[in-house]
């Protein structure tokens, strides 16, 4: 009986049900996104996402942050160095599991930098390390701009896929350039942006639905799902579910070797663990462009992003309701 009570006060997730929802769309009607023109629309989305994101960041609470080294320097490094080489020793394992275009959305999930909003709220719900989260968090979106690309295109170039130089021009043009102006702008109208936060995070989830959707649309349209078995999606599902376990393993195990605080140890857990679906809905169309296997590379994503929902909602909840 108090099981079921306790599954009837989950609630569901109105934005991953929009995904799931937009994934269907997708099958039933795969050509709506090339005549509602949204790659067009999408890349204009994109750039705003970024716009607000530079005006929603406040350089006070950042530098709140700044002392805690050992904090920062072990979450940057599960983010951006732990993850991708995990996925690297693994890939002839994963590889043969799920196939080479799962395990390169693997492999871009791994490289992806942690999601901020989501993750400031984790960690504050957790009663870890708020001002450490908001300065990891934020200075990881920073930091992908330039080093997820560098990831991605190591591996690429040894297919012969894409151009690193052409990746780095769309993604000053497409993010950093909207990013640095709302930086600009922060001092002057930052204040707006925070007041409409709410409004900003629907336009930001908003624009991830029509990208996953136009994803999927191209790549049914291209008969990209014909090959792969529910078996495959199983597999899949279940490499997201163990690598988000073993990284909050890995970093929660350094960061006990290192003797940080219990706060200190919530916050690297769990922003090291994060990865951003808005960040991955973004440069998946930057990075892989006009490629049909766009989706295949996003699914992963998408999968670890609720992944990540779910069980850090219940572990938070458990952590904050420890006493001080």
């Amino acid at each position: 009986m108090s099981v079921i009570l306790k599954l009837q006060n989950i609630k569901i997730d109105k934005f991953i049900l929009s995904l799931f929802l937009a994934i269907m769309v997708a099958f039933l009607f795969p050509k709506g996104a090339g005549i509602l023109h949204l790659k067009d629309i999408t890349e204009i989305g994109i750039g705003l996402i970024f716009f607000f994101y530079g005006l929603k960041l406040s350089f006070k609470e950042v530098a709140q942050g700044l002392k805690n080294y050992k904090l920062h320097i072990l979450t940057q490094l599960s983010t951006f160095l732990i993850f991708p080489v995990l996925l690297l020793l693994l890939k002839p394992f994963f590889s043969h599991l799920v196939g080479d275009s799962f395990w390169i959305g693997l492999f871009f999930l791994a490289a992806l930098p942690s999601s901020v909003s989501s993750s400031v709220v984790m960690v504050s719900l957790a009663k870890g390390n708020v001002p450490s989260a908001i300065f990891n968090a934020s200075i990881s979106g920073l930091i992908g701009v330039f080093v997820t690309p560098i990831w991605i295109g190591m591996f690429v170039s040894q297919s012969g896929g894409m151009s690193l130089t052409d990746v780095f021009l769309k993604l000053i043009i497409q993010i950093l350039l909207p990013l640095t102006l709302g930086l600009l702008l922060n001092s002057k109208i930052g204040h707006i942006a925070k007041k409409n936060s709410v409004k900003i995070a629907f336009f930001d989830k908003t624009i991830i639905v029509l990208i996953v959707y136009s994803s999927f649309s191209a790549s049914l349209l291209a008969h990209m799902f014909k090959d792969i078995s529910w078996l495959d999606l199983i597999y899949l599902f279940i490499i997201v579910f163990c690598l988000f376990w073993v990284l909050m393993g890995v970093v929660y195990f350094i960061a006990n070797k290192l003797k940080l605080s219990v706060a200190d140890r919530i916050t690297a857990m769990f922003c090291g663990s994060k990865k951003s679906l808005v960040h991955g809905s973004a440069m998946v169309n930057i990075i892989f462009g006009n490629s049909i296997s766009a989706s295949l590379y996003l699914l992963p994503v998408m999968l670890y992003h609720i992944t990540q929902i779910v069980i850090l909602a219940v572990v938070a909840n458990r952590l904050g309701k420890r006493t001080i």
